[in-house]
């Protein structure tokens, strides 16, 4: 009957939750930089369309 102790320096030694774990990390990151960039994006997008209505002579050019 294995200890307490041999769990735990089993649970330690193993490699695969670390695996799990970068995997996770990652996905994160690369989420992150999605929601970042695309608000950027967005942001820049609507700045250009407020110009091009504004050129255009349109009145209501807030989005409102």
């Amino acid at each position: 009957m294995k200890t307490f102790k041999d769990t735990l320096i089993a649970f330690l030694k193993e490699e695969e939750g670390l695996t799990t774990v970068e995997y996770a990390v990652a996905g994160s990151l690369v989420a992150a930089v999605l929601v970042v960039s695309f608000t950027e994006l967005g942001t820049a997008v609507g700045g250009a369309i407020n110009t091009l209505c504004t050129n255009v002579g349109g009145t209501d050019c807030d989005g409102a």
